[in-house]
């Protein structure tokens, strides 16, 4: 059956205002970035019956979801007028424990975090009616994570899974087709050099249309919040478009030695890859992503040179590990808020409750992808010589 499904953009578009009867995607830069990842996941991504119908409704999905996020625009137009005041971005090598240092921040109260299911499916039905009884979107991520994790059940021991947890905005990010997120899925290497080379200025202002619009649902639903915490390591490409879309932000920046990281950031995608193609190759996955973030890291260091150090906060994986309050302090003193003793007995309970040693352990080698230590601190040079070695 998955053979039948159609990756022509004109079908999928099509198939995508059937889901709820509307036509109006808004602006149209999402529809290059749209074809050009559809030839590639027919041509390239050398799919099984799982992968190709799984990605074809990935791609549903996002279109049926901007369709609907326009017709929610047109009904509440208030929507665009929703503040984002400085925003926290957590950014550094994936496996740095910006997932930790997120998770943890976001249990204060005060924070908004966007969750799983938010930035999977960012946009309710029509008819929610601002419950979380009354919302699809939560049955949908459990059902998609729980299927990942049956596929693959490695992928626990490897990153911490939660479909109400905070997660990535990588993935608003990739609702405008503007993102890294599905070369994390399937091997796509046409559509991937194309991305790259693109101003990635349509994707950050659709990231902040989207985080006004979750800002919006939370209100309407009784969230209380003061400021964003946001945390994708896919920032360290596009760290000059941060700071052009949310000119206020303020960025926290982890550090881990890239011989620990990159390897294991191989063993999270090549984990997930092996699920959708059945040729899916390590060593492949090895040398792209780290080709991918050597260039991202060199991209942000030449902002932080160019923007100045006082809208950056550095911090480093063994400190976040051993002492983590100790490092959220810093963190707050950074954004002028005071950590309030409400706050720290929230983060420690999130902290108790998600302890890492509760996850399998997670074992890979350099080998499997391809890696040497040379080559690695070669390729990461001038980020180690900064801030690893010094």
């Amino acid at each position: 059956m998955s053979e039948q499904l159609s990756f022509d953009p004109d079908d999928l578009i099509a198939a995508a205002r059937q889901v709820d009867g509307l036509s109006d995607f808004g602006d149209n830069s999402h529809e290059e970035p749209l074809r050009r990842l559809l030839w590639s996941l027919e041509h390239e991504a050398d799919l099984n019956d799982i992968g190709r119908s799984a990605m074809h409704q990935r791609v549903l999905d996002i279109l049926a979801t901007r369709l609907r996020v326009q017709a929610w625009l047109t009904r509440y137009p208030e929507i665009q007028d929703e503040v984002i005041a400085a925003p926290l971005v957590i950014i550094g090598l994936p496996r740095t424990g910006t997932t930790m240092l997120h998770r943890t921040i976001a249990a204060d109260h005060r924070m908004y975090a966007p969750l799983w299911y938010e930035v999977r499916f960012p946009c309710p039905d029509l008819d929610w009616d601002f419950t979380a009884a009354g919302d699809r979107r939560i049955a949908d991520a459990k059902a998609e994570m729980q299927f990942m994790v049956d596929a693959n059940p490695d992928l626990l021991a490897i990153h911490p899974m939660d479909a109400l947890g905070p997660d990535e905005d990588i993935m608003l990010l990739e609702q405008s087709f503007y993102s890294f997120n599905i070369q994390a899925f399937v091997n796509i290497p046409s559509f991937d050099a194309w991305i790259e080379a693109q101003d990635h200025t349509p994707g950050y202002e659709y990231l902040k249309l989207l985080l006004q619009f979750l800002q919006w649902q939370k209100k309407r639903s009784g969230q209380p919040g003061e400021r964003w915490t946001l945390k994708a390591p896919h920032h360290l490409h596009y760290m000059d478009l941060v700071f052009k879309v949310f000119p206020d932000a303020k960025v926290v920046q982890s550090h881990r030695d890239p011989l620990e990281t990159i390897p294991s950031l191989a063993s999270l995608i090549a984990g997930v890859w092996c699920i959708y193609s059945d040729s899916a190759d390590p060593k492949l996955v090895g040398a792209q992503w780290a080709r991918k973030f050597a260039r991202g890291m060199r991209h942000s260091m030449a902002v932080r040179k160019a923007l100045g150090e006082a809208a950056f906060l550095d911090l480093w994986f063994k400190d976040l590990v051993d002492q983590p309050l100790t490092e959220i302090e810093k963190v707050y003193r950074f954004l002028n808020m005071d950590l309030t003793e409400e706050a720290r007995a929230e983060m420690v309970q999130w902290q108790d409750f998600n302890r890492r040693e509760l996850r399998p352990p997670h074992a890979y080698t350099l080998e499997q992808f391809g890696f040497t230590e040379e080559g690695l601190k070669q390729q990461f040079r001038e980020y180690r010589e900064a801030f690893i070695e010094s």
